[in-house]
């Protein structure tokens, strides 16, 4: 079995009027996108879509392609950060009620999707 996390993928949030949420594709295949209401969510759902698409192409008796574009990233990323930035972090996720794991995801993600926007 092909090990999927090596596909690199890009997340987006969607605009409200387009149902809000978060938008998932993937670089090396141009038909499989999906979608969720947080980070999380898409890359679970996107996950599903990947091997979906896979054996879809398989069953045609075409080829997948090999990831190309990056997929050596874990999905973990570890960095140290003052005890006030802690602290603030924690009181926001307590206050929003999730993890302080999914505010930073979705902080990043959204910040992300405002800089491409940019672009």
């Amino acid at each position: 079995m092909r090990d999927l996390s090596q596909y690199p993928f890009e997340i987006h949030p969607l605009a409200p009027e387009d149902g809000g949420g978060y938008l998932i594709m993937f670089p090396d295949f141009s038909e499989c996108i999906s979608d969720g209401e947080t980070p999380d969510e898409a890359i679970s759902n996107g996950m599903d879509a990947l091997e979906e698409t896979i054996a879809a192409l398989e069953d045609l008796g075409l080829p997948a392609p090999e990831p190309r574009s990056g997929g050596s990233y874990s999905g973990r990323f570890v960095q140290r950060v003052p005890k006030s930035l802690h602290a603030r972090l924690a009181a926001r996720a307590r206050q929003e009620g999730v993890s302080m794991n999914a505010l930073v995801t979705t902080m990043l993600a959204e910040g992300l999707g405002i800089h491409d926007q940019h672009r």
